[in-house]
């Protein structure tokens, strides 16, 4: 009951803040458009928006529960209503420009609608590099994913010091090393071992790893325990556990997970070309600082033909797989 009542007493200051600090924002902009500074600093400070969050949470705190409901209908409702309104200000969306300006990119329009065929050939090994660095990739990335799964799965790692520790240590690794983007370890990988195709496997390896030991663990933690309660009641060890509980639990949906994997590798084998990483994205890059764009266009539908033919064996697999 204490836990349900503080979850709604954060969600109504979340609220609050969120009104709170978009009317602030709109404010300033008026402020701003008008150059009215002066009083700009003192209706913007952060902390004028937490001091009349906690004032407004304290009014509502002693209202009646009717009055509550309906105050966190209003707040939920304005809260949508500004977040749509400031987004729109912080991303400076102008549909007219985007309009009234096309003929700024109407020659690199026409350009891309006429691919130039005879680059198609010698696109061909890059395309082909692409490919087996996703694979690659992603062959490399399973046998760590595989094993620090089980060691990142809650209902495997007892709540003693030791294992406790490790499950969090490899949690809080995967987590930070998933939330860094593939193009970001491609940059610190092209300085590492050079530009090439071998950075931008390592890179896609990286974050292979990171992503497969959220998917393998997750699966993990949702496998029948009547088969791990047996085994543990005959006298079997932890190892013995995971390979005949476990494993024959999971192996379909790994397989599944590992290929959903590749799939996505090949998008972003492509991107982390842009940064050095080799394979087609790095011949895109080279054709687009040249301003070649019958060449891009024909790239860009090499690319999505792969992808598209990939996106569609992949999803066949899955399924088969999983019918398994």
């Amino acid at each position: 009951m204490v836990s349900e009542k503080l979850k709604e007493h954060v969600i109504a200051l979340f609220l609050l803040l969120v009104n709170i600090g978009s009317i602030q924002y709109l404010f300033y902009k008026i402020i701003e458009y008008f150059e009215f500074t002066n009083i700009g600093n003192l209706w913007t400070s952060p902390i004028l928006t937490i001091l009349t969050a906690l004032i407004v949470l304290l009014i509502q705190l002693k209202l009646s529960l009717v009055a509550k409901k309906r105050i966190q209908r209003v707040l939920s409702f304005s809260a949508i209503i500004f977040t749509v309104i400031v987004g729109f200000l912080i991303v400076e969306i102008k549909p007219v420009k985007f309009f009234l300006n096309y003929h700024k990119a109407s020659n690199i329009l026409n350009k891309l609608f006429s691919p130039n065929f005879s680059l198609f050939v010698p696109m061909l090994g890059a395309l082909v590099q692409t490919v087996y660095l996703a694979l690659m990739a992603t062959i490399l990335a399973i046998p760590f994913a595989f094993v620090m799964s089980f060691f990142a799965a809650r209902n495997l790692m007892s709540k003693k010091p030791v294992p406790n520790t490790i499950y969090y240590i490899i949690r809080t690794l995967s987590t930070f090393t998933r939330s860094i983007e593939a193009i970001v370890w491609a940059i610190i990988f092209t300085v590492w071992v050079g530009i090439g195709p071998f950075a931008g496997m390592l890179a896609l390896m990286i974050h292979s790893i990171a992503s497969l030991i959220k998917l393998y663990s997750e699966q993990i933690e949702n496998i029948d325990h009547g088969p791990v309660e047996a085994m543990l009641a005959t006298g079997a060890n932890t190892f013995q556990v995971w390979v005949y509980a476990v494993i024959p639990q999971i192996i379909s949906p790994f397989l599944a997970f590992t290929i959903y994997r590749w799939d996505i590798n090949i998008r972003m084998a492509t991107i982390v070309g842009f940064v050095g990483g080799g394979g087609i994205g790095q011949a895109l890059q080279q054709q687009q600082q040249l301003l070649k764009w019958s060449n891009v266009s024909i790239i860009m539908l090499m690319i999505a033909v792969t992808v598209w033919a990939m996106d569609i064996l992949s999803a066949r697999l899955r399924e088969y797989l999983l019918r398994k």
